[in-house]
C-alpha cells in the first residue's frame, strides 16, 4: 500500500492566551499524494492557516498540538527536533506566503537572499546564484540579474508574488503550500499568478496544496478540495464532486456566495448570516448548527458523524444520508 506524501492525521491544535485556549483545529484528517494538487478552503478563521504553519512545523510559541500526526513521506515532523525541522523546510516542505512584502528581509538584497536559501544543497555560491536566477526566469520575471539586486520594496506587488514562488521552488521541495497566493492582487495579476501556478504543476512532482478563501482560484488549479469550518474538515470530495454536488449545508452556502453564480442583477451580494462561533468554547453539537438552514435538534446536542458518501467524498453532519 502507497504511503501518501503528505499524510495528517487527528490533528488538534489549541493556542494559548490569557482567558483560556482556542482550539483552533479539531481532529484534522488530510491526505496529498505526489503530483496531487489540493484545496483548502473556508472563511477566515476557520483554521486554514494554522494547518498551513502545522504543515511546516512553523508553529507559534503560544500554539500546542495536543493530539495528532502531520507525516511528511511517513515521518512525523511534529516530533522531529528542531534541527532536522530547519533542514526538512524548503527541500521537504517550502511554503509561498500570503504577503511577500513580510516574507522577505527588507534589509538584505533579494539575491543574497535567494542565494542563502539553498544552504545544504552542496551546491557553490555561484552555482547557487545562477540557480537562482534560472528559477527568477522560470516564473516569468524579465533581467533577473537585475532583480537580484534589488530590495523587496523596490518592485510591484505582481513581482514580488512571483518571487515568493520562486523562492518556495528553489529546493524542489517535496510538498509545496500556497496560503493565499493571489489575495493580495488585482484581477489581472491573479490571473497571471494561477496561469503561472498551473505551469509550474507540470514540472513539480510532489504535491501541491492550495490554501484559499477564493472557490474561483481552487476551480482552476485543485483535483481534490478539503472544506473547513470552525477548526474542522466538514467536507472532502473532488473538485467537480464539490462544484455540482456538494452536500454540507456549509459547502453548499459557500459556493451560493460566489458572485460568479448569480443569474441576476442585485443590488445586495449574497452572505452566510451569523458568524463563526467562539473557538474557546466550541459548541457541544454541530458548529455551524446556528447558521445552518436545515438544522435540526440532534444537530445543537450531538456531535455530527463523518458520512462517508463515496470512497472520495464525505460529509460530516447529520443531515447527509449516505
Amino acid at each position: 500500500m502507497n504511503v501518501p506524501l503528505l499524510d495528517i492525521r487527528g490533528l488538534h491544535l489549541d493556542y494559548n492566551g490569557k482567558d483560556g485556549p482556542a482550539h483552533a483545529l479539531r481532529g484534522i484528517d488530510l491526505t496529498a499524494d505526489a503530483g496531487e494538487v489540493i484545496g483548502i478552503v473556508g472563511e477566515s478563521g476557520c483554521g486554514k492557516s494554522s494547518l498551513a504553519l502545522a504543515m511546516t512545523a512553523l508553529l507559534p510559541r503560544n500554539a500546542k498540538v495536543t493530539s495528532g500526526e502531520v507525516r511528511l513521506s511517513g515521518q512525523d515532523i511534529l516530533s522531529m527536533d528542531a534541527s532536522s525541522q530547519r533542514a526538512m523546510r524548503g527541500s521537504g516542505v517550502s511554503m509561498i506566503f500570503q504577503d511577500p512584502m513580510t516574507a522577505f528581509n527588507p534589509v538584505l538584497t533579494l539575491g543574497k537572499q535567494l542565494v542563502d536559501f539553498q544552504r545544504g544543497t552542496g551546491l557553490s555560491r555561484a552555482e547557487r546564484r545562477t540557480r537562482a536566477e534560472e528559477m527568477l526566469e522560470r516564473v516569468s520575471l524579465a533581467d533577473p540579474v537585475a532583480i537580484m539586486g534589488r530590495f523587496v520594496h523596490e518592485i510591484s506587488g505582481g513581482m514580488r508574488q512571483r518571487i515568493g514562488i520562486a523562492a518556495a521552488m528553489l529546493n524542489h521541495p517535496k510538498v509545496l503550500i500556497a496560503d493565499e497566493p493571489t489575495t493580495a492582487l488585482d484581477v489581472t495579476v491573479e490571473a497571471q499568478i494561477i496561469h503561472l501556478l498551473r505551469g509550474l504543476r507540470q514540472d513539480h512532482h510532489g504535491a501541491i496544496v492550495v490554501i484559499t478563501h477564493h472557490l474561483g482560484v481552487v476551480g482552476e488549479l485543485c483535483d481534490r478540495v478539503y472544506v473547513m469550518y470552525a477548526g474542522q474538515v466538514v467536507e472532502t470530495a473532488p473538485i467537480d464532486t464539490l462544484y455540482h454536488a456538494a452536500k454540507h449545508p456549509y459547502t453548499q452556502a459557500l459556493i451560493a456566495c460566489d458572485p460568479a453564480n448569480l443569474t441576476q442583477k442585485t443590488r445586495v451580494l449574497p452572505t452566510i448570516a451569523g458568524r463563526l462561533p467562539d473557538m474557546r468554547a466550541p459548541p457541544k453539537g454541530c458548529s455551524f448548527a446556528d447558521r445552518c438552514p436545515i438544522a435540526q435538534p440532534v444537530c445543537m446536542q450531538v456531535a455530527p458523524p463523518r458520512v462517508d458518501l463515496t470512497s472520495d467524498h464525505s460529509a460530516l453532519c447529520h443531515m447527509v444520508q449516505p
